[in-house]
């Protein structure tokens, strides 16, 4: 396994407790599952359809905290915060459930559908 993959492991160990402690993670985990909120290529979530501007701070606000994670991983490890928030991506597209939504490398949002495997992209493998 790669620094970067390592790096990504403890990320997503160490951002999981925190996002699940913010208020706002319950609510953007709810629009996951309606398929207004997805998980991105870049580490990111995005708005599929923005619901208002209360969802839009909240997704906002974990992606800051995202943000600064990736940022201190990085400096940590001497690679970029984009590296790190990709990688993070890889593993954060793996999770992606059935009728969930994910912006994939072309630049456009999908749905995952049953039976698809999770959108891993080429280059995560």
């Amino acid at each position: 396994m790669t620094a970067v993959a390592l790096l990504a492991a403890a990320l997503l160990a160490t951002a999981g407790p925190a996002a699940a402690q913010m208020p706002a993670g319950q609510a953007v985990a709810e629009a996951k599952a309606r398929g207004v909120v997805g998980e991105r290529y870049d580490g990111y979530i995005g708005l599929v359809a923005d619901t208002g501007p209360m969802l839009r701070h909240q997704v906002q606000s974990i992606n800051i905290l995202r943000r600064s994670i990736y940022s201190r991983f990085a400096i940590a490890r001497s690679v970029t915060p984009a590296d790190v928030g990709i990688t993070a991506g890889c593993q954060l597209l793996a999770t992606v459930g059935v009728g969930e939504r994910y912006y994939a490398p072309d630049n456009s949002w999908h749905k995952r559908h049953p039976g698809e495997p999770a959108p891993v992209p080429d280059y995560c493998r």
